[in-house]
């Protein structure tokens, strides 16, 4: 059902045929006077209808070029009656507030007044992001979906978004900036994100271009709110994954209300996919709150935490890898000895107070604490044999390996601890004059890091130590003469650190709507600036500071058409983060600069119909040029810095998404995204950066049986050409400027919904539930081998090096239950 349509659209853009219909539609969401979502209110309009959901949100269409009634009804507030003229396809946001007093009715003549869509910030559904498929299910795997955000590791929620890395992307919480894992160095030592779906109420996102209130990073922001309850309510979910439950709860008097959520995972259904055999006992678990109290109409506060803990155990016991060609087949088989015991543990606290001085003026003063504890503890020996397979059909020892090219050993060892306290404390203001906005605001954050890093990597081949390639040592040609000079091993990290980071920082930013004749038009200007002092124990103190200024400028010509033109930009800045200060060898430099980036986006934002549906269609080019680089290598997720700001580089691209209702009542959308990025390093030429992904494909696709609609299926498919990496550790990039093979993967879920409110049932055991829901999830649908680094295999006899691919993920199965009371 699904594919036919899909070409059937990609047919009608490429010819420019957009039908048209005489219809627009309204949506929104309804508060009550506490600015609690109010769900079961009646949207009526010229005999159709729509009721809002657990959210507050409703969606109903209504005629255009005319003016039109619509009533808002609920069984305990009162009727609200206001009339609208809209535009042909125009999708219009109207937010209501409902109160028990008095009827409210007015009358409302629009063109188009979507903040969001005016500031380029991308919204994604809550209940979408419950539904998709992914082996890291949740908000950040709906981001990899969309153009521009790019990622090759399913293990991982971390996302590189137009050429930066994952140290460039703000995630706020209720206006609170959240912080991921320091020591991190694999995807499947993350365990969970911050983020819990299962709290969410709206999903902002933009890849560049945003405004001034948003923090000093270089590439995206990503920001998060919690719901709200106004009712009792609850959601759990369970899988061979791992578990979650969520509660909603509200006081009698509707001044008390919370939403908590208990989260449980365990990834050893998708390690095991994996090549290497282990035993693996992982335990990621955390608890969220999120409390809100209003006491009067001028006041409200909320209290926002987490609890977190990853217990990570693993222990590898073989693997066998083959690859090579058809004519020269060959395999790598490697037994291990050792284990690994890694430990985060973090506690996180916020509180926020509001207060509405008056119509035209609201403060919020915010204060947060960020803890945590990180170990990260390994000793393992792993064991080689590169060697010829068997490629004889008729051979009794088809597929082993026949004969041995190198043997070899390596063990690696690591007792890195970290401690890391941060705290911040900020005002805003937001005010509202005729016509203009102002929003301003200060912070002040104090980083407090503890670190001792201690690793070593011994590589033995044929029995023989070999030395690190960037040591000068004696020539060492073993086994045809004596080594004589000192063993060393092939790496070698030791440092400790003690450091204190105070920052200042604040904004101040304007905003406008007016009119260029009959055109509508949105302007938005800004700054920031930001103050950073570095110290500790045996570090000079070094203080410095940045300026920010961005601006946006939106037009919407008055065509038939719906249509916006929007440019933005400005000159970012990234204060570096205790990550950045550390270079190669671990020790803290405290001199590194403020990466810059002069950011310049042209968008274009385009809604229409087919078949009398809404779809969207949103391109952007965008390029950055970007001055005191801080280079870095990675592997996996793990990025480390050289901390000397010595290159220059810039990042290009195009971005298009077509987004709508490809089956009628779901959301689907495709994405392309283009990209080129690279740096200079003291002035050795442009190479590509580690993060350039040169193509991207994505598609997001939702279906149901049309004589069964309760049965439904998700698609969940994403195409990257391969990243620039695989290179050995610590290699001169300027040597090793080869690709992984692309990344090709393809995850589905099929779901039967026994009760929801679309599909009810008279069923006695039915009754508690308002949606219970059974689904099969298929995991790398078409079962691809995904690489995501290389181990080198190094042959003291042939001198030769082999990179053999760390393959990511195989096909699996998982079995899903959601339900919601």
């Amino acid at each position: 059902m699904g594919l036919h349509k899909i070409i059937l659209v990609s047919l009608f853009f490429c010819l420019g045929l957009v039908a048209s219909g005489q219809s627009a539609r309204i949506k929104g969401v309804i508060l009550d006077n506490k600015n609690n979502p109010v769900s079961n209110v009646n949207v009526t309009c010229q005999g159709k209808g729509a009721q809002s959901n657990a959210n507050g949100f409703y969606v109903l269409t209504v005629p255009a070029n005319q003016k039109i009634t619509v009533v808002f009804s609920h069984i305990s507030l009162k009727k609200s009656t206001v009339s609208f003229t809209l535009k042909t396809d125009e999708d219009y946001e109207f937010n209501l507030v409902m109160n028990d007093k008095d009827e409210q009715m007015g009358e409302v003549v629009i063109t188009v007044n979507n903040k969001k869509r005016v500031q380029g910030v991308t919204v994604i559904e809550p209940a979408l992001i419950r539904k998709i498929p992914g082996a890291n299910a949740g908000v950040e795997n709906i981001l990899k979906s969309l153009p521009g955000v790019n990622s090759n590791n399913e293990l991982s929620t971390q996302y590189a978004v137009r050429g930066g890395n994952y140290d460039e992307n703000l995630v706020y919480v209720n206006e609170i900036e959240v912080y991921r894992p320091f020591l991190i160095r694999s995807g499947q030592q993350e365990g969970l994100s911050f983020t819990n779906t299962d709290l969410v109420q709206n999903v902002d996102f933009s890849a560049g271009g945003f405004q001034s209130k948003y923090g000093d990073k270089l590439s995206s922001v990503l920001d998060i709110t919690y719901r709200n309850p106004t009712q009792f309510g609850a959601v759990a979910e369970a899988s061979f994954l791992g578990a979650s439950v969520a509660v909603d709860a509200v006081s009698r008097n509707g001044k008390w209300s919370t939403v908590n959520g208990i989260r449980y995972r365990n990834n050893s259904l998708l390690v095991d996919s994996q090549e290497t055999q282990t035993n693996f006992t992982p335990i990621f678990a955390d608890f969220q709150t999120n409390v809100n109290f209003k006491p009067s109409d001028k006041w409200e506060f909320s209290f926002l935490g987490n609890l977190s803990s990853n217990d990570y155990k693993y222990q590898p016991l073989t693997r066998q890898t083959n690859f090579g060609t058809i004519d020269d087949p060959m395999a790598l088989l490697i037994y291990y000895e050792g284990q690994e015991k890694d430990k985060y543990t973090t506690v996180f606290g916020a509180v926020k107070s509001t207060y509405a001085a008056s119509k035209n003026s609201t403060y919020k003063l915010i204060a947060s604490a960020y803890h945590t504890q990180e170990q990260e503890y390994f000793d393992i020996l792993a064991q080689y044999r590169l060697g010829e397979v068997d490629s004889n059909f008729g051979s009794e020892n088809f597929g082993d390996v026949a004969f041995t090219r190198g043997i070899g050993s390596q063990l690696n060892h690591a007792r890195n601890d970290l401690d890391a306290l941060i705290i911040n404390t900020e005002l805003k203001g937001i005010h509202n004059w005729k016509k203009n906005g102002i929003e301003w605001g200060a912070k002040f954050t104090r980083e407090s890091i503890r670190d001792r890093v201690i690793e070593w990597e011994v590589i033995d081949s044929a029995g023989f130590s070999i030395n690190p390639p960037d040591k000068i040592l004696p020539k060492n040609d073993q086994p045809y003469s004596p080594y004589t000079g000192p063993l060393v091993p092939y790496q070698n990290v030791r440092a400790t650190n003690f450091v204190d980071i105070n920052r200042f920082s604040g904004y101040v930013q304007w905003s406008r709507k007016g009119y260029i004749g009959n055109n509508e038009i949105w302007m938005n200007a800004g700054v920031r600036a930001h103050n950073w002092t570095v110290s500790g124990d045996n570090i000079t103190s070094t203080t410095q500071i940045t300026f920010s200024p961005r601006a946006q400028f939106s037009l919407k010509p008055n065509w038939d058409m719906d249509m916006f033109f929007r440019l933005s930009g400005g000159l970012y800045h990234q204060p570096p983060s205790y990550r950045e200060l550390r270079d190669y060898d671990g020790v803290v430099q405290p001199d590194v600069k403020a990466q810059q980036s002069i950011h310049i986006v042209l968008s274009n934002d385009y809604s229409f119909k087919i078949w009398n549906r809404p779809f969207k269609m949103v391109s952007e080019v965008y390029y950055k040029t970007l001055s005191d680089v801080n280079t870095y290598t990675l592997d996996n997720v793990r990025i480390r810095y050289a901390a000397n700001n010595n290159a220059v580089a810039y990042a290009q691209g195009f971005d298009f998404r077509l987004n709508g209702e490809f089956v009628p009542g779901t959301e689907s959308w495709f994405s392309f995204g283009y990209l080129k990025t690279e740096e200079n390093s003291d002035n050795r030429g442009y190479i590509s950066r580690p993060t350039d992904q040169r193509l991207k494909f994505a598609l997001l696709f939702q279906d149901y049986m049309p004589r069964i609609p309760s049965i439904k299926l998700y698609l969940n498919l994403v195409y990257n050409t391969g990243l620039p990496g695989g290179s050995p550790s610590y290699s001169d990039p300027y040597l090793y400027q080869s690709r992984l093979n692309d990344y090709r993967r393809a995850d589905v879920g099929f779901f039967k919904v026994l009760i929801d409110d679309q599909n009810p049932s008279d069923r006695k055991w039915l009754q508690p539930f308002k949606e219970l829901a059974v689904g099969l999830e298929i995991f790398n649908l078409f079962d691809n081998q995904n690489a995501i680094t290389n181990t080198w295999v190094r042959d003291v006899y042939s001198k030769n090096q082999y990179a053999i691919p760390n393959y990511m993920t195989t096909r699996v199965f998982n079995v899903k239950v959601n339900m919601r009371f």
